[in-house]
This record gives structure tokens, C-alpha cells and sequence, in this order.
């Protein structure tokens, strides 16, 4: 019988038990968007239905490096969570607020670049 992993640091000694934490704790505080949405435990069907796109869409998502602010807020707000914007200065990180939800109804979850003129 397999032993739960949460059993076995129970029975470590504290030291052990904070170091697992902390380490734990690392790990959570950086993530892409596919690991998060994982360790979440809702599937990419889940999250295409929440925000009425395919699931080829979540997927493809969840592989860019260059997301929308407007769509990157729709899919932490499918996950539960809310975006958060900060800029870290030596003086202290400031949250940037400028970025304000603009009428869901009216924004596109995938916008399509228009050619410039």
C-alpha cells in the first residue's frame, strides 16, 4: 500500500518539515499557466467552456509567451483567481492599477491583429 506523502513529513523532524515547506512554497510562488491550472485540478475542457472558446484555444494559450492583458485576466478569473499587475523597484513593488476590466461583453477573448495601414 502506498504511503501519502503528507504522512511521511508528519513524521520528519521540524526542521525537515520547514525546509518541504518552504521548497513547496517556491515552486507555487512561480508557475506556468498549464501547471497552474493543473495543480488546480480543472482540465482545459473545463476552463474552454467557462470562457465559451475550444479547448485547442486553452491550449494554445497556456503555450505563448506574449498573451493579451484582457485574456491572461479572463483565464486567471476562470482558474478563481484575479490578475494582479506589480512592478518591483529596489524601493518596494507598486501595484499597477491602470489596467482597469473593460466591459467583458465588449472584449474578445482572442483578438486578431489587424494589419496597420
Amino acid at each position: 500500500m502506498a504511503k501519502r506523502f503528507r504522512d511521511l513529513v508528519a513524521k520528519m523532524p521540524p526542521e525537515s518539515q520547514r525546509r518541504i515547506h518552504e521548497g513547496a512554497q517556491i515552486l507555487l510562488a512561480e508557475m506556468e499557466l498549464g501547471d497552474l491550472r493543473k495543480t488546480l485540478r480543472l482540465s482545459q475542457e473545463k476552463i474552454a467552456a467557462v470562457l465559451q472558446v475550444k479547448q485547442s484555444g486553452i491550449s494554445k494559450l497556456e503555450q505563448r509567451r506574449d498573451v493579451l492583458l484582457s485574456t491572461l485576466r479572463k483565464y486567471i478569473e476562470a482558474l478563481g483567481g484575479e490578475l494582479e499587475i506589480a512592478a518591483r523597484f529596489p524601493e518596494g513593488t507598486v501595484r499597477i492599477n491602470q489596467f482597469t476590466e473593460e466591459d467583458p461583453s465588449q472584449v474578445p477573448l482572442f483578438r486578431t491583429q489587424t494589419p496597420v495601414p
